[in-house]
């Protein structure tokens, strides 16, 4: 049986997007795309990893975000039945990706292959998990310097045709920047990854998001995400927005800490509307929006926002329901 973690991260969500699997030091692949979600980063790891691995009869998938897990093993079914779209009526998100993951998993069950998925705690010290991890970050941080990430030796050891066989130190080209993964606990040290290939062009080419952006664009686009089923459905993605020392007000009283909404986290039972009142930028690095949430009841809303390392996240928030 071959065991893997794999991983996604976008910085900002949306954002420059990485995604990473790994196996160990000889065995492990990095990319991504200049702008992204972070769930489209975890899904493309695993479709990624069940490209390379085809053949295997037996694969075992690490995944630090249960909305890729529930996606694959749970929610696919009813979601072809229905023509690709959620109980709610809605399509569903990264439908394309979906339907790849859906056929190669087929694929796989009918040539006698196995493929299972574990939940495991992300940033909880879990060795392939990190490496994962490190290879999804280092990937996103690549796209946001305008650099291409290295791809790493793959499963089969190398990158492409001409490529050097496992083991042999290679220089990455100027426009590639090494993905870094951490070693297994028990691994020595990686050997120098292999050069990346060119990258192709891709949609987003020629569109330079991280610039000319306002500053209160990108926030209120960062917190209506955080009402939308996607994000919501994923702790990871959620945790992603949210600053480590996060904490709320909420509307009904209660005090809540980063880590009790983590666990609690879940799509809205109904949808719910942002609607701007006010922003004021703090400083250069910190934004608060007053908005109201429109739903069946209706609250006065404050958030904060930070920046840190280019990434905004929410620092607090407070509700209070509407008289």
């Amino acid at each position: 049986m071959i065991t893997a973690a794999a991983d996604g991260s976008s910085l900002g969500n949306p954002g420059p997007t990485g995604w990473g699997w790994y196996i160990d030091d000889a065995r492990w692949a990095a990319g991504g795309q200049r702008l992204g979600t972070n769930n489209i980063g975890e899904l493309s790891a695993v479709l990624d990893l069940l490209q390379q691995t085809d053949g295997v009869a037996e694969l075992h998938v690490l995944c630090d975000s249960q909305y890729v897990i529930k996606a694959i093993t749970q929610w696919m079914p009813g979601w072809k039945r229905k023509g690709w779209k959620k109980a709610d009526g809605k399509p569903v998100m990264n439908v394309e990706l979906m339907q790849q993951l859906d056929r190669l998993m087929a694929e796989r069950k009918a040539a006698g292959g196995v493929v299972t998925f574990e939940w495991v705690k992300g940033h909880a010290g879990h060795a392939l998990n990190e490496a994962a991890d490190r290879l999804a970050n280092g990937a996103a941080a690549a796209y946001q310097r305008g650099k291409v990430p290295d791809a790493g030796p793959g499963f089969g050891g190398v990158t492409g045709p001409g490529a050097p066989s496992v083991g042999t130190a290679a220089v990455p080209s100027a426009d590639a920047t090494p993905a870094a993964p951490a070693p297994a606990a028990n691994a020595s040290a990686p050997s120098a990854p292999a050069a990346a290939p060119t990258a192709a062009p891709d949609l987003f080419d020629g569109f330079d998001f991280l610039t000319d952006t306002p500053a209160e664009a990108e926030v209120v686009r960062l917190e209506r995400s955080l009402l939308s089923d996607e994000v919501r459905a994923d702790p990871a993605s959620v945790a992603a927005l949210l600053h480590p020392e996060w904490e709320e007000i909420g509307a009904s009283g209660r005090r809540w800490s980063r880590d009790e909404l983590l666990a609690e986290i879940a799509p809205l039972p109904k949808p719910v509307e942002l609607e701007l009142l006010a922003s004021h930028e703090l400083g250069d690095d910190t934004l608060l929006l007053v908005w109201r949430s429109v739903g069946d009841e209706t609250a006065l809303r404050s958030s904060l926002w930070v920046r840190t390392g280019g990434r905004w996240r929410q620092r607090f928030h407070q509700g209070t329901r509407e008289a």
